[in-house]
């Protein structure tokens, strides 16, 4: 995985307002609906969950191992899950023994790792022979775009490619589904443009005791009933266009018989 130095999120995982916020996203609280209802089914045994940074899937549980190479990140999700089992790690080193996992979960992560094949092997290795991966990644190439450079995506992944690399890892599609459609990602072009430019706006306010209590008091609430709303029509969007125009998308996968 890269170093935490080198990914766009380490500048925020300390900075109480950006934590205040990320959670409260949209495009978050849709994902992790569609990854808790897979993992309903499947929840049997230890689950790891690589990559959770501050915005896990799951939601607290002694079953439930958080790994993320950034340690900022974790321990501002223990200080939001007092008793989350939080373990830094590399996920192209996970220091579990294999077969230890009934469920992994990885939402959001493999975008972020050079060696994405690698990281796929390993989670593979830490599940059971009959443990279930349930994965989500950015959707489409042509979707590349100012929002995913924002995050340092290395790359968005066609399903074809997604398959491909679960094969070679040793692993086997058995279920996909759509989360997000064209909309979301309109959304997010949008906002990694504003995004891009607000820290020189918090630089300003800083020093102004009316603009810091706003955004400080006003924004959250606000920012959390406007993104509770906006999950309808995105919602909406991502269960009217078809599949291929998903920006993104869940497989569940199991190892290969």
């Amino acid at each position: 995985m890269t170093n935490p130095a080198d990914n766009r999120f380490e500048d925020f995982f300390n900075d109480h307002f950006y934590v205040s916020l990320k959670n409260s996203l949209y495009n978050y609280r849709l994902r992790r609906r569609a990854v808790r209802k897979c993992v309903h089914f499947y929840q049997d045994g230890l689950i790891l969950e690589v990559g959770s940074g501050l915005s896990p899937m799951l939601g607290e549980n002694r079953q439930v191992f958080y790994s993320d190479l950034s340690l900022s990140a974790l321990k501002s999700l223990r200080q939001m899950q007092m008793d989350s089992l939080c373990v830094e790690a590399d996920a192209l080193r996970l220091p579990f023994r294999t077969g230890a996992f009934s469920t992994v979960v990885c939402s959001e992560v493999i975008e972020h790792i050079p060696d994405d094949l690698a990281a796929l092997r390993e989670m593979a290795r830490v599940m059971t022979e009959e443990g279930t991966l349930i994965l989500t990644f950015p959707h489409r190439r042509a979707y590349f775009a100012i929002d995913d450079r924002f995050v340092h995506h290395f790359r968005r992944y066609e399903l074809a490619e997604i398959e491909e690399k679960l094969r070679a890892a040793g692993l086997e599609i058995v279920q996909t589904s759509k989360v997000l459609g064209p909309l979301e990602k309109i959304t997010m072009m949008i906002v990694a443009f504003f995004a891009s430019r607000g820290s020189q706006v918090e630089r300003k306010n800083k020093d102004n005791k009316v603009g810091g209590l706003f955004m400080k008091k006003i924004v959250p609430p606000f920012f959390r009933l406007l993104n509770i709303f906006y999950c309808l029509p995105v919602a909406a969007d991502a269960c009217i266009f078809p599949r291929k125009l998903a920006s993104v998308i869940l497989v569940r996968a199991g190892k290969q018989r």
